[in-house]
């Protein structure tokens, strides 16, 4: 940066290829200069910024949504480009991050048995799941009991927390109507493997 301030462009005798030929600067980086940004895009991008803080997990396609909703013809590429101008990246968990647990490869792997029995009658096979359901400002864990042949659920449980208590309530009440499983099918997450 020096090197180019130090380019005077009227000098009597030095040309300015004479100058950057000493300087050991191309040419071509003398008579660049950054194009800067239009008043439209620095609105955008106060616009964006301000949604960004309320909301870090909107990306470009979310992004360009809501502009186009606050009243703004953008497209996603303009809108993917300035907030990677800005520095903004979509806040979300990233395979393999760092801090997050791995699958231990010297664990055992249990084969699904699953794969390829009719299922003919109820109480045959229940799955049980969790998800959460997003509320103002927060979420709860749902977990829900369902018969795969009814296609039904069979009991429920909301909670604050991913623990394993709430998904035994459901089990519990579930089991409480009477009827009892020949399988019941979870995935291998902690609520469903601990305890």
């Amino acid at each position: 940066m020096r090197k180019r301030q130090a380019l005077a462009a009227g000098h009597p005798v030095l040309s300015i290829s004479r100058q950057c030929q000493l300087l050991g600067l191309p040419r071509t980086s003398v008579s660049y200069q950054a194009c800067l940004e239009t008043a439209e895009n620095m609105e955008l991008m106060r616009q964006i910024d301000r949604q960004y803080l309320a909301s870090p997990f909107y990306g470009a396609r979310r992004m360009t949504a809501w502009l186009a909703r606050a009243g703004h013809a953008v497209n996603g590429k303009r809108v993917r480009r300035l907030m990677r101008l800005m520095g903004l990246e979509v806040i979300y968990p990233k395979p393999r991050q760092r801090g997050l647990r791995q699958a231990d490869r010297a664990a055992r792997k249990y084969p699904y048995l699953l794969r390829g029995l009719v299922i003919d009658r109820s109480d045959q096979v229940w799955a049980a799941d969790s998800t959460y359901v997003p509320l103002r400002g927060s979420w709860a864990y749902l977990a829900a009991i369902m018969d795969w042949f009814r296609r039904r659920v069979l009991a429920w449980e909301l909670s604050a927390v991913l623990e394993t208590g709430f998904c035994l309530t459901a089990l519990r009440r579930a089991l409480a109507r009477g009827h009892k499983p020949a399988i019941c099918n979870t995935d291998q997450g902690s609520q469903f493997t601990s305890g």
